[in-house]
């Protein structure tokens, strides 16, 4: 098995792809107005209208209303990227902060309130575990 994406529902998907295409930098795939992908090496973050709910199980998901999951990306300097979104990202939950597993990271949320976690590895520990 292979975790290859996550999808998230919203009500805009050229809004909300529009950010993430900003905030990490990766174009959007698109295919069709209800459905974009942003691919990176490892995983893709796939956006789909919420009428694409209807056609996989109707009811089964609703926009807006995740307070369970957090959307992470590995970056290369968590300090710079907050610098780089400062103005642009409306709701910051936590500024660059290194956490006792070793990653320093940065939490906000998308225009959904999806909470999103920007992080880079600083401690020794952590940069072996994601230089594999």
């Amino acid at each position: 098995m292979n975790f290859v994406s996550i999808r998230v529902i919203t009500g805009d998907v050229a809004r909300l792809a529009g950010f993430y295409e900003r905030a990490t930098g990766v174009s959007a795939d698109w295919f069709g107005e209800d459905f974009a992908e942003l691919r990176t090496a490892s995983a893709t973050l796939a956006i789909g209208s919420t009428r694409t709910v209807a056609l996989f199980a109707p009811g089964s998901a609703r926009p807006s209303d995740n307070r369970s999951v957090v959307l992470e990306f590995l970056v290369d300097d968590v300090d710079r990227v907050h610098e780089n979104l400062t103005g642009f990202v409306e709701d910051f939950v936590n500024g660059p902060t290194t956490m006792p597993w070793g990653n320093r990271s940065l939490l906000f949320r998308d225009p959904d309130g999806n909470l999103v976690n920007f992080f880079t590895p600083v401690t020794p520990a952590a940069i072996e575990k994601f230089a594999r």
